[in-house]
């Protein structure tokens, strides 16, 4: 796999929306989130289409495609933010000039929606992508620090680490309301204790089930995948996408699977009722509840890196990313 040049303080970061637009955060969250990266020794620019906003509240696949090709050819910039996520990144992947990013490596990150973007170009160039924060999720105050910490870990340095459980969770419209927070106990949960090493890929469940039968779709025999789901995301929905994944897999290494949304009604008994229906989770490490997916804080990962999962001592590791 090819490991994009890590980033450094004074490395340009470009903010890029090729799923929902820019339009529907606020200024003053926008300057929050520009603020918080600048202090980290970054500076931010922005694409010049994010702005624009349809009936749909996203641009045109022409101008999303110019704004990531632009952004991964233009040599001040080092790393490139997405927005945040929505329904339709997976428009621009029949267009996307896979090659010309090939030759321009270098850090992408984001969640949900750009999941598929995101294991697409690790398909078709063996770069190395990231599901972690947008750049909208560091307009968020509280919790911010754990985020960061693992935004850094990651995408900033290069010697192997271990994840730790944040200290608290929440699934609170904190954009709405920075003050009235609604905070949790972190438990992160074994399904089946275990150990495993190897490659990573993951990301949003649903939507790297729209990558399934298409050359965008990545070989997950002998993986460790991490998946996570939201608030749209029903106990029945998440059985049906679950399985359907596992129908196209001979086998696995390992399974995370990231903290729901209370919205979403997933209990642990109904978690428990959809793993215990696959045989191959009696066999691998499986840890539930972990810090990733649509509740805050989240971690970053590296789609195609590779991982160490110890599910007995609820311990997560990587070791090549």
């Amino acid at each position: 796999m090819i490991i994009p040049n890590k980033l450094k303080a004074g490395d340009e970061i470009r903010i890029i929306a090729p799923s929902r637009s820019a339009s529907i955060l606020s200024e003053e969250g926008i300057q929050t989130a520009k603020k918080r990266l600048v202090k980290m020794g970054f500076k931010v620019s922005f694409a010049e289409h994010i702005f624009e906003c349809d009936i749909q509240n996203s641009s045109s696949i022409k101008h999303r495609l110019e704004d990531l090709h632009i952004a991964f050819t233009d040599p001040d910039v080092k790393g490139i933010l997405t927005v945040i996520g929505g329904f339709n990144s997976n428009e621009l992947l029949p267009y996307i000039d896979y090659e010309c990013i090939r030759q321009n490596p270098k850090v992408f990150c984001g969640y949900s929606d750009i999941t598929a973007i995101g294991t697409a170009i690790t398909v078709k160039t063996g770069i190395i992508t990231y599901s972690g924060p947008h750049f909208s999720s560091f307009q968020m105050d509280m919790l911010q620090e754990y985020q960061t910490d693992y935004f850094k870990k990651c995408l900033m340095q290069s010697h192997p680490y271990e994840i730790s459980p944040s200290d608290y969770w929440s699934d609170d419209a904190w954009f709405l309301d920075q003050e009235k927070r609604q905070f949790h106990d972190v438990e992160w949960k074994t399904y089946n204790g275990g150990y495993a090493e190897g490659q990573l890929f993951g990301g949003n469940l649903c939507t790297i089930n729209l990558l399934q039968g298409t050359s965008y779709m990545p070989n997950l025999e002998d993986r460790i995948l991490f998946i996570e789901d939201d608030e749209m995301s029903t106990p029945e929905t998440f059985s049906r996408d679950l399985c359907s994944l596992f129908q196209n897999i001979q086998s696995i290494k390992g399974l995370v699977i990231g903290r729901f949304q209370r919205a979403s009604k997933m209990t642990e008994e109904q978690l428990l009722f959809i793993l215990d229906k696959h045989l191959v989770l009696k066999s691998i490490p499986v840890i539930y509840e972990a810090d990733f997916g649509h509740t805050q804080p989240v971690i970053t990962f590296p789609i195609g890196g590779s991982a160490i999962l110890d599910s007995t001592n609820k311990e997560i590791r990587f070791t090549n990313f």
